[in-house]
């Protein structure tokens, strides 16, 4: 028992120690990083679930119109930022009244797909099919 013991408290110690190690400390606000690091900024994408009967919506909207696709070469994914030649579109009512989570972003077509951009970071949030 007592070996048990101890064992759990020199677990603990190190998984202590650990983090002691891992954690980082900040410069003042009114500096930059301390020398020989860099400085990184963390952004955020938001993403949402389609679902079925929303992404109908979206895609009738998109051939009913007739939305010219964004000449855009490169692959598109969730996260990554939009070429900044892409001409961004706000979403229209005829799909937010039925998508509410969509009004928040504006919106390409890409190859047939709906791509939903974070208007903020110019991130890509959401790909329709």
């Amino acid at each position: 028992m007592k070996r048990l013991w101890m064992a759990g408290l020199t677990a603990a110690g190190l998984l202590a120690a650990g983090s002691a190690m891992a954690q980082e400390t900040s410069p003042p606000p009114d500096q930059g990083p301390p020398p020989g690091q860099t400085e990184t900024k963390t952004t955020t994408t938001t993403t949402w679930t389609v679902k079925p009967e929303e992404r109908t919506v979206i895609h009738d909207y998109v051939v009913k119109e007739k939305v010219q696709p964004a000449p855009v070469q490169e692959e598109i994914s969730v996260g990554a930022p939009v070429p900044p030649d892409v001409e961004l579109q706000p979403v229209p009512e005829e799909i937010y009244s039925s998508v509410p989570e969509a009004r928040a972003y504006e919106y390409f077509d890409w190859n047939g797909r709906v791509v939903f951009v974070d208007p903020e970071s110019h991130r890509v949030v959401q790909i329709v099919d």
